[in-house]
């Protein structure tokens, strides 16, 4: 087989896919121009020389202003990570965990509830993060041993919330949908945003990007995760499902029941991957008054196909699986391939419960909203960063498609919410997004 001579990266959130070469192709010919064809310099210190490592130190980083990190901890766990190592990504972060951890332990939860909580929330990010990279090998058992420290260590948190967080399981259409409700504390029905993560994140690490902002604007928030998503990957072994609804439905309907909830206020938010499953849900859950897509996305499965490069994206036309397996399975086995390759395709296959690339490529081609755009009646707030390197051009696409009803908003590097989902400035875009749906609840 001849080589494959050179890959170029299409990140995902915290998800990445990648630009593939036909075999023999020059590696001086770039594909894909990661800045997004924008000549601007970004202004933001990097954290580490792998960018792949330094979004994930940013997005750990970030949650900072909402009780999910300590400055100073992360810079610490980023000191030790070496570029491209991820188990010296895992190392660092679990170091670090083990330490907050102890520390949560120790505290007096009845006389110090704040700083026990403080605490807690600080370990399940830092265990969520030493697992980060670990999904290329499914029968590590960190796995799984690292997602029960950062869910008990975040329901331990929870617990100690002004009025505690309540974890539900919800029936989905042949699956659970674990959720958990964050009351606002204030009397009387409030407005409620419903939110999902994305490609690689969790229900909890929604606490952290936005749902606290939500609480403190006096609104109910509700998190969620689906197939794919993963406490549902770990715990009911599902990997996606492109019919959104089916999770998004359910959430609605238990947020119904609460008294706490205004019916004629309901939101839904999704970031990252999940700013085209909010859209879908959407295109048929019309007792939303609002859809928020953080960033948006038109086309998943389609646009990540045409990043393959023309010559992989004919060879899996062509229906010869071994081939672009091969190439694949190559590309993740070399040394010198980027960490954002091999965790891309890593994580495709963990996310979507697929056995191999080509499987994982087919299963995604469904993830488009071609024909559905047109079902969607509510306003859609769409965000998009200026240094999106996830999805260059899908929230644009998602706007022209969604015409008027459409917000279109675009987040910039000199503001320092460039970075895809505004990764690092949760505080500014908390304020855009919120501010906006506050308009919409009030006309």
């Amino acid at each position: 087989m001849m080589k494959l001579q050179f890959l170029y990266p299409v990140l995902l959130l915290s998800s990445l896919c990648s630009s593939l070469a036909m075999p023999g192709q020059s590696s001086t010919r770039r594909l894909y121009d990661k800045r997004n064809n924008d000549t601007e310099t970004d202004p933001m210190y990097q954290l580490s020389k792998d960018s792949d490592f330094h979004f994930e130190i940013l997005r750990v980083l970030g949650f900072a202003p909402y009780e999910g990190s300590d400055i100073g901890e992360v810079l610490i766990a980023a000191n030790q990570i070496m570029p491209g190592d991820m188990e010296s990504f895992h190392d660092a972060f679990h170091s670090i965990a083990t330490i907050v951890d102890a520390q949560s332990m120790a505290i007096d939860e009845t006389k110090n509830p704040t700083s026990a909580r403080n605490a807690f929330f600080r370990a399940s990010t830092y265990f969520r993060s030493a697992d980060f990279f670990l999904h290329g090998n499914w029968s590590d058992p960190r796995i799984y041993s690292l997602w029960d420290k950062q869910l008990a260590a975040f329901t331990s948190a929870i617990s100690l919330l002004p009025v505690p967080g309540e974890r539900v399981v919800l029936k989905g259409d042949g699956f659970d949908i674990p959720a958990i409700f964050y009351s606002s504390g204030l009397p009387g029905p409030r407005p409620t945003i419903i939110m999902c993560n994305g490609y690689d994140g969790s229900q909890e690490e929604m606490y952290h990007f936005i749902g606290k902002a939500v609480n403190e604007r006096g609104w109910n928030a509700i998190t969620y995760e689906g197939p794919g998503q993963p406490t549902v990957r770990r715990e009911q072994n599902l990997g996606f499902i492109p019919q959104w609804e089916k999770v998004v439905t359910p959430v609605v309907d238990y947020a119904l029941t609460r008294p706490e909830v205004d019916p004629l206020a309901i939101g839904s938010i999704g970031i990252s991957f999940g700013g085209w499953l909010a859209p879908r849900a959407a295109a048929f859950e019309h007792r939303l008054v609002a859809t928020m897509a953080l960033d948006g996305v038109y086309d998943f499965g389609p646009f990540i196909l045409s990043k393959f490069g023309s010559y992989l994206e004919s060879l899996f036309h062509s229906g010869n699986a071994t081939a672009f397996n091969s190439y694949i399975d190559e590309a993740v086995q070399d040394p010198n391939t980027t960490t954002s390759i091999r965790w891309a395709i890593q994580q495709g296959l963990w996310a979507f419960n697929a056995k191999t690339p080509f499987e994982w490529i087919s299963e995604i081609q469904p993830y488009t909203l071609s024909g559905l755009t047109q079902n969607i009646s509510m306003p859609v707030f769409i965000g998009d960063s200026q240094n999106d390197i996830f999805f260059p051009g899908q929230a644009k696409a998602l706007a022209e498609h969604l015409g008027d009803i459409s917000t279109y908003h675009r987040f910039t590097n000199m503001e320092g919410a460039g970075e895809h989902c505004s990764t690092g400035a949760g505080v500014r875009q908390s304020q855009v997004v919120l501010d906006w749906f506050q308009n919409i609840i009030q006309t």
